[in-house]
This record gives structure tokens, C-alpha cells and sequence, in this order.
């Protein structure tokens, strides 16, 4: 686990690359450092194993437990592209084919689903990760992500629009979900109001985008074409997002 960790913290963000990395500099440090073959098994083999450690290193980054607000949001993570994304089946009990409309592309995979808690003039810290299809709704993700989440609010965008959830959220987990306010069907624009309402919680929710964007470039998490299995590509993401914790709060 150290080896891979440390690979991606240099940049070394193929297991075959972090393992050539490791023999040639770290060589005495790992001197029963088994085959490529035999290497990348292991990093199989552990893949629940970097998935708790991912949630321990969540949770210990440091949440200030009287902080209350949120934004919730999420990234895909392609295994295969728009041109195989019909035919591919690595990894087919995670995965399958979806659209992520802020990219504008089709593709096969899964979606990153983060909930951070908001930061005064900060990226945001990430309290919960989770995966799910590529296909399946935010909203859908969101309402078993936050099924325990209590006593905040949640900043998101118009895919967690939903009257009856938001409703039941309030009622139940006392917690309040914002989000920007949708046009009615033959309302051809917003009034005032309910613009200058949608732009805050829209620039609220531009910090969760630049954590987004923080994770895809220290780690590479979107780019997962060479994961074959389940337990690859678990291994692939959560060993990523333990090895941001590091870079996060070292």
C-alpha cells in the first residue's frame, strides 16, 4: 500500500509505472518487492483495504463538527471512452455506459459522488465519497449518500431538484438541501429574485468544482482505461483519493 501510494503521489499513476518506480529508486527499501505480476495482484487483492483507509483518512482530516454547510456534487471516472463506451465490460459490476452533460460526452464507467464541507476562502473538505454507475441519477446517488447526514445544509445544482426528498430530508435528518431555482414549464425566464438566488448558490457551489479539478490533477482519478476488474478499479480510485488526504492535510 505504501509503494502504490507513494507512486501517485510522484506521479506514477499506472500500477505497472508506480512498480517500476519503486524497484529502481526504493529497490533496498522493498528488497522482497515480488514481480510486476505478482504486485499488481496485491494491489487487487487490497482494494477494500485502500477503500477503508480512504474513509479513515476522510474523517480525520479535521471537520469542524459546528460547520454546518455543504455542497454535494460529482465527477466521472471513464474506464472507456465515447467509441467503446457501448462495447466495453471491464469492471461491469461498478460500471456502465453513461453521459456526463458538463463534458458533453458519452462514456463507460462510474461517478465520483462527493459531499465537502464548505470553507471560507478554501476548497472545501470532503466528508463523504462514494461511487456509483455512470448512468445512475445524482439524485438517485444522493439520496442513499446522505441517508445518515443530519443537521446541515447542502448546496447543489438542479439535478437534486427534488420537492418530496427535499421535504422528507428536512423533516426527518433536519437537513436543508439548496439548490438553484428551475423554470417552470412556459416560464420563459426567472424573475430578479430568484435569478440573484440561483447565482449564490451557484458561486457557492463553484468550490466544490475546484476541489474537482484539484483531484483530477494531483491524482489522475478520471483516467482509469487500464483497469480490467472491480476490485481494480477499486483499488484505482479510493488508493487515489487516500493519497489526496496526504496532499490535502499533510
Amino acid at each position: 500500500m505504501a509503494t502504490y501510494l507513494w507512486g501517485i503521489q510522484n506521479q506514477k499513476y499506472e500500477v505497472k509505472a508506480c512498480y517500476e518506480f519503486i524497484k529502481e529508486y526504493y529497490g533496498e527499501w522493498f528488497p522482497d518487492l515480488p514481480s510486476y505480476q505478482a504486485y499488481n495482484n496485491r494491489i487487487c487483492y487490497l482494494a477494500d483495504t485502500f477503500k477503508a483507509f480512504a474513509s479513515i483518512l476522510i474523517c480525520g482530516i479535521g471537520l469542524d463538527i459546528s460547520h454546518n454547510d455543504y455542497i454535494i456534487d460529482s465527477i466521472p471516472i471513464v474506464v472507456a471512452g465515447a467509441r467503446r463506451s457501448g462495447k466495453a465490460k471491464a469492471a461491469e459490476e461498478l460500471c456502465n455506459k453513461g453521459y456526463c452533460a458538463s463534458k458533453s460526452m458519452h462514456y463507460y464507467g462510474v461517478k465520483l459522488h462527493t459531499l465537502a464541507q464548505c470553507n471560507h476562502k478554501a476548497m472545501p473538505t470532503p466528508s463523504l465519497m462514494t461511487l456509483s454507475k455512470a448512468s445512475e441519477h445524482d439524485l438517485s446517488a444522493a439520496k442513499n449518500m446522505l441517508v445518515d447526514v443530519t443537521n446541515v445544509r447542502i448546496f447543489g445544482d438542479m439535478a437534486f431538484i427534488d420537492k418530496a426528498w427535499k421535504t422528507y430530508m428536512l423533516t426527518a435528518n433536519n437537513v436543508t438541501i439548496l439548490t438553484p431555482v428551475k423554470r417552470r414549464k412556459g416560464q420563459e425566464q426567472l424573475s430578479f429574485w430568484d435569478k440573484l438566488y440561483s447565482s449564490a448558490i451557484s458561486g457557492i457551489k463553484q468550490a466544490i468544482e475546484s476541489f474537482n479539478n484539484w483531484l483530477i490533477e494531483k491524482t489522475n482519478i478520471q483516467k482509469a482505461s487500464k483497469v480490467r476488474s472491480a476490485v481494480g478499479l477499486t483499488a484505482f480510485v479510493f488508493a487515489r483519493i487516500a493519497s489526496a488526504c496526504f496532499l490535502f492535510n499533510p
